[in-house]
């Protein structure tokens, strides 16, 4: 079966919880996932920090990257840049690790386009007034961050039909379970298992001519 990593792209509202069901999924299984760490130009939260929930950077230094080619995606969401650095990626795939990317649409579509393989995901809460629950009780940002947020949410909800699977965070535990399956599944998908088949095709033609069949 294919030992090649999976890349995957998580995408959701922004409150639906996509960054603690992928913390519980590294937690659950560490050796399985990596998860790419995105650079961004938006300022830190409380309590993040710089190299592990994102590279944050200026306009000047991202925009940098994107003359260098450094970057797998960007997109530009809420006035602020969001990138994948690309070698970090390229480097856990070929260890045989699941690279989880978790990015706005806009860059999941465009990974899709470079990589049809790519598997999407979108995360939403049970209900609107779930999101808005969550986003306020988050207490990180004012009243019109959060009424941008939920307006911006009306706006991906019109495209997240071109994600692959549909993750309903309601319980995490459960979500981190179906996360696990779907993309354990996905080794066994077969255009990912391409090489195994081929070798198995000639050694069975090999057989067959020797047996004059």
């Amino acid at each position: 079966m294919n030992k090649t990593g999976v890349l995957t792209v998580v995408s959701g509202f922004s409150g639906s919880g996509k960054g603690t069901i992928m913390k519980e999924l590294l937690k659950k299984y560490p050796e399985q996932y990596a998860l790419s760490i995105s650079a961004t130009t938006r300022s830190p939260r409380p309590g993040e920090i710089d190299g592990r929930e994102y590279f944050f950077r200026t306009d000047e230094q991202f925009e940098q990257l994107i003359a260098e080619d450094g970057l797998l995606e960007y997109a530009r969401y809420c006035d602020h840049y969001y990138g994948t650095p690309k070698d970090y990626v390229k480097e856990q795939l070929a260890k045989g690790k699941d690279v989880i990317l978790e990015i706005e649409i806009q860059g999941a579509l465009k990974i899709k386009q470079k990589y049809p393989d790519t598997v999407l995901l979108f995360v939403t809460p049970p209900s609107f007034e779930a999101l808005k629950d969550r986003l306020i009780g988050r207490g990180t940002e004012t009243l019109e961050v959060i009424c941008d947020r939920l307006c911006r949410a009306c706006e991906e909800s019109k495209g997240c039909e071109a994600y692959d699977y549909l993750i309903i965070n309601d319980h995490l535990d459960d979500c981190v379970k179906q996360v696990h399956e779907i993309l354990q599944n996905e080794h066994a998908r077969m255009s990912r298992n391409d090489e195994f088949l081929n070798k198995f095709r000639v050694e069975l033609e090999a057989y067959r001519k020797e047996n004059n069949k």
